[in-house]
């Protein structure tokens, strides 16, 4: 498992993972008092931090990208 998310790529999964995640704790838009949206977008949330933590998509994988500086 070689990295294949770079710096800015990876700070942007971090932010918006947080964001996902935390937005329907708090039910900040009113689009999240459905649980199904809720719930799905934690989900996202979670994955997005985990990518940017381990610093591998398996997404970019499949499809041949990088963004790591090589």
């Amino acid at each position: 498992m070689s990295a294949n998310v770079g710096n800015a790529d990876r700070l942007f999964r971090l932010v918006v993972g947080i964001i996902l995640l935390l937005s329907p704790l708090l039910n900040m838009p009113a689009i999240w008092s459905s649980s199904g949206f809720a719930y799905a977008s934690m989900a996202v949330g979670v994955i997005l931090i985990a990518t940017s933590l381990f610093r591998f998509c398996p997404l970019y994988r499949l499809i041949g990208v990088s963004t790591c500086k090589l």
